[in-house]
């Protein structure tokens, strides 16, 4: 089975921008649609991802994402502003992304995209990749990080959401 990919902005493509990590998880026997209500919903991730507080949206009442939703959520120790790309849904695939940045200018200034996969595969699998890109100063710092700071950081996201979807996290 041919799994997706995640589609990139020329601005950010891995390889030349200053920092990029890629974490994925393929579990069994997970049900999609909680998976897709974590996800989607970022009143959802504070219940089950440490690294995010203060979630608060910009320009609609509700907190499920959608194309063109703007936001805010402090991560990585980071105040980021964010604005949805990408957001869509063929059956059973789901594709999220958003481009994400910090209010600060030159050496702290941070841009990154960090963009979502979630699919159904055969044998009652649920495959989540995240992958994010970014660029400035405090990128190319957590790129150097050791552990990887981003890396750790975004897996517990994953564990944290199949944990969501599993019902283990209410």
């Amino acid at each position: 089975m041919k799994q997706n990919a995640i589609i990139w902005p020329s601005k950010y493509t891995p390889g030349f921008t200053d920092n990029f990590c890629s974490n994925e998880i393929i579990v069994r026997g997970v049900d999609l649609e909680r998976v897709v209500d974590g996800l989607c919903d970022a009143a959802n991730w504070t219940k089950y991802y440490q690294n995010c507080a203060d979630v608060k949206m910009h320009n609609q009442d509700d907190t499920r994402l959608k194309m063109g939703t703007r936001f805010e959520f402090k991560t990585f120790g980071f105040l980021v502003q964010g604005e949805v790309m990408e957001c869509s849904r063929d059956g059973d695939v789901l594709r999220l992304a958003w481009k994400g940045w910090n209010d600060a200018t030159g050496d702290e200034y941070l841009e990154v995209y960090h963009a979502w996969l979630v699919e159904r595969l055969d044998g009652d699998r649920v495959r989540i990749l995240t992958q994010e890109s970014q660029l400035g100063t405090p990128a190319v710092a957590l790129a150097n990080s050791r552990p990887n700071t981003m890396i750790n950081g975004h897996q517990d996201w994953l564990i944290g959401l199949v944990g969501f979807a599993k019902g283990d996290i209410a």
